[in-house]
């Protein structure tokens, strides 16, 4: 009997046992999050703006899913030409791909030949605005936080003489141009600034349909060296407000800036740049504009987890408080007239009165003012 107790005790061992490595690994496929995968410009995850913004929206979602992750993977080339065969090699790795910038756009034959991955793209349709199922696809009223910036930086001056510096001609750095020549355009208008719109001819832009489109660019959005020389290039013919939208490039106009005794504040872009610009006691931003991709993404992450995600073009403007300025207090310099103003532009930009130039509109020249 003693040895029939004994069997059957193991036997009943065993069966509890398997029916336990049964629930682990149930447990561990529950606990199973979605594998992210981050793809970036050269600049990188901490480049203090437009990446790190996106970047910041991935970890919010992953903070809160245990068992979620995220890779941040770039692009070395300061082309962007090897960005899609990136995405390509590393799609069966993941659930999700996040793709930073207009190099992404030619993504639609990965993602109909890949539908179990979905792909969330930041400042780019598909090439031809194909609506795929397995793609969020985000793009900016840029223009919007550039009026904001235009309009900060004519009525802040002291000089009369502002600039934009921009990396590379896409269709959102030129978005930012263009909004940023609306705003000083309309301050001019109607607070009588009369304020100079400085260019350099020999860093004029070269859109992506070819066309020359003045402005100030380094033409990369990872050479801080040439960032550096445009800046001190503006500063020097008497620019003292220079709204900076260049990525890695822009850490050149910072330096600029701050070399420059004071002579030059910048305007940050995408993110609240406050920390970026100190400069020993002192800080070199005036304010910064914003573009707010970090929320969206977090939340196209979630309805992906959720199964309520849905393949779309979406053009995210002030309507959806994606676009704005930064107005905290100990995060810029602006006197509170021109924050009064420049909530007074927000409003009528919100619901239409101002419709600022962008790559898709008018252009600068034929920007009404009511």
């Amino acid at each position: 009997m003693k040895k029939i107790s004994v069997l059957l005790m193991l036997l009943l061992f065993s069966i509890s046992f398997i029916f336990a490595s049964g629930n682990s690994e149930t447990m561990e496929t529950a606990s199973t999050g979605l594998k992210i995968a981050i793809v970036t410009t050269p600049s990188g995850v901490d480049d203090g703006s437009f990446n790190e913004n996106n970047y910041d929206g991935c970890l919010a979602f992953v903070n809160n899913h245990p068992g979620a992750s995220v890779t941040p993977l770039r692009d070395p080339s300061v082309t962007g030409a090897n960005a899609i065969k990136l995405v390509k090699d590393i799609v069966s790795d993941y659930d999700v791909e996040v793709c930073c910038g207009y190099q992404f756009a030619s993504i639609t034959q990965i993602a109909k030949d890949n539908p179990n991955t979905n792909f969330i793209l930041v400042d780019t349709f598909p090439i031809d605005n194909e609506v795929l199922s397995n793609v969020y696809a985000m793009m900016f009223a840029e223009q919007e936080s550039g009026f904001f910036a235009g309009m900060a930086a004519a009525l802040e001056t002291k000089t009369g003489k502002v600039a934009i510096m921009n990396g590379v001609a896409y269709p959102s750095n030129v978005n930012y141009q263009y909004g940023f020549e609306c705003g000083v355009k309309y301050a001019n208008a109607k607070y009588d600034s009369k304020v100079e719109c400085v260019e350099i001819l020999s860093h004029a832009g070269i859109d992506v349909t070819g066309a020359n489109i003045g402005g100030n660019y380094v033409k990369s959005f990872g050479d801080e060296i040439t960032g550096k020389t445009i800046a001190s290039q503006l500063i020097a013919k008497g620019v003292d407000v220079l709204f900076v939208a260049a990525g890695d490039s822009g850490k050149g106009a910072f330096a600029a800036a701050k070399s420059s005794n004071g002579r030059c504040k910048i305007i940050g872009v995408d993110v609240d740049q406050w920390e970026e610009g100190q400069n020993g006691k002192d800080n070199i931003i005036l304010t910064s504009v914003l573009k707010n991709m970090a929320p969206n993404v977090e939340r196209v992450l979630n309805e992906i987890n959720d199964g309520t995600f849905v393949g779309e073009n979406a053009l995210l403007t002030a309507k959806t408080d994606s676009t704005g300025y930064v107005k905290e207090a100990g995060h810029n310099q602006l006197k509170a007239d021109t924050i009064a103003k420049l909530d007074s532009a927000y409003i009528l930009i919100k619901d239409g009165t101002i419709v600022p130039a962008s790559n898709f509109g008018v252009q600068p020249d034929d920007f009404k003012i009511n």
